[in-house]
């Protein structure tokens, strides 16, 4: 067509006559598939563009008895062929999609359009169906609806997070609250009971052994232990560290709670083992031996960290003591411990009764306990300071346990604790 010589005998000039030939020009050099059909659904005309749609030339359509059917992928055959009806009923469509089929097998997005064609005595002359390819415009609505189906997941997380972390900074300030009460409680408490510490100790000294009832005076002095031991308990919900980090080690730290819960653990017939260095549990291969035969080891056994040693020797003893409490006489609770290059990991592990699923998640709240059945067994304090110096030494602890089975208990804590040594 640029070759050609541009005088009325080929291209026409503006505002001349087009002849009708150029008209199937204009139709064949459509980029798109263009066809047209009878009133009664019969091709009567194809562009040369199907050919680049189904491999097929407009010739063999013009042979087709259904035509476009066998041009459309078997999945959508039953839309297009009403598609075929409406057009020659006289209707009107736009963009209804499709998959068109290749001679070769491939598949390609389409989208037709459809409209009647009337003469200009308003006869009717079939309809003119324009089908365009889309396949680029679904691959891209494809991925767009994957972008945003993706995005409603972020935004769903990122509420559902907003919200749990609100939840937490409420539940922090409770506790909070809490702690503080608990504290200015525990200070009250303790002025009065200083001065009936010392008045005691003074009226015990001098009374004859000899006297009636001088046997109760011991357990008067241990439930007044015990009030102070609550009350420093409550001090600690709230009371800033006052320790600093120091370099120690786990082994040996491990080895000296185990030491100071030995007389509970005696009393409740519960032996507490240890082991190091092992990613195992807790749970050794042979609980029998002795703690002190089990914590020998290699150097690699013996690691160091750098925390506040007070505190986490609290910690492992408050978790051992609940774990000796959960336990039955003959059970064994199990301490394991591990360190790679940046944390230390401690699990303690009994087999007692567990904690049954709807309280679990309130062990750590203050004043909650599970031993509220056995008189002085606890004021529900102990975990909530056990998390409170350990969230304070950039740690977390987590809690397993199923009813029957048994109770863990997972400390993990850096390694070294930085900017608090000396």
């Amino acid at each position: 067509m640029s070759n050609m010589k541009h005088t009325s005998d080929s291209t026409p000039q503006r505002g001349e006559p087009i002849p009708e030939h150029f008209f199937r020009l204009i139709s064949d050099f459509t980029y798109d598939w263009e066809s047209w059909l009878s009133c009664d659904g019969e091709v009567l005309w194809v562009n040369q563009a199907v050919a680049r749609f189904t491999g097929y030339t407009p010739e063999e359509c013009l042979t087709m008895d259904d035509y476009p059917i066998p041009l459309v992928a078997p999945e959508d055959r039953s839309r297009i062929a009403r598609c075929v009806d409406e057009g020659s009923g006289g209707s009107t469509a736009n963009n209804v999609e499709f998959r068109a089929l290749h001679r070769d097998g491939s598949q390609c997005w389409c989208a037709v359009s459809w409209q009647p064609m009337i003469d200009a005595s308003g006869q009717s002359l079939g309809f003119r169906a324009s089908v365009r390819d889309i396949s680029e415009k679904k691959q891209m609505r494809e991925q767009l609806y994957l972008h945003n189906e993706h995005l409603e997941q972020l935004v769903q997380e990122r509420t559902v997070r907003i919200a749990n972390l609100e939840q937490h900074r409420l539940k922090m300030e409770k506790l909070a609250a809490l702690g503080e009460l608990a504290a200015g409680v525990a200070h009250e408490i303790n002025n009065p009971l200083a001065g009936i510490r010392n008045a005691f100790a003074l009226f015990k000294r001098n009374l004859p052994k000899q006297a009636k009832h001088y046997d109760k005076l011991e357990l008067i002095d241990n439930e007044i232990e015990r009030i102070s031991g609550i009350t420093h308990q409550m001090y600690q919900l709230y009371r800033p560290s006052q320790q600093r980090a120091s370099t120690f080690s786990l082994k040996q730290a491990i080895d000296e709670a185990i030491t100071l819960a030995l007389p509970m653990s005696r009393k409740a017939k519960v032996k507490v083992v240890a082991s190091f260095g092992s990613n195992d549990a807790g749970r050794l291969a042979n609980p029998s031996q002795d703690v002190t035969q089990q914590t020998a080891g290699a150097a690699s056994d013996n690691p160091t960290v750098v925390l506040r040693e007070g505190e986490l020797k609290q910690v492992l003893l408050n978790l051992i003591h609940n774990a000796i409490q959960a336990s039955e006489a003959g059970d064994q609770v199990e301490v394991a411990a591990r360190t790679d290059e940046k944390h230390a990991f401690i699990t303690v592990t009994d087999h007692g009764h567990g904690i049954a699923t709807h309280v679990i998640g309130k062990i750590f709240d203050p004043f909650f306990s599970t031993k509220t059945e056995t008189v002085g067994q606890g004021m529900g304090l102990g975990l909530s300071v056990t998390r409170g110096i350990i969230e304070a030494m950039e740690g977390t602890i987590e809690v397993a346990s199923e009813p029957n089975v048994g109770t863990e208990f997972v400390v993990r804590l850096p390694r070294r604790l930085e900017g608090d040594c000396r």
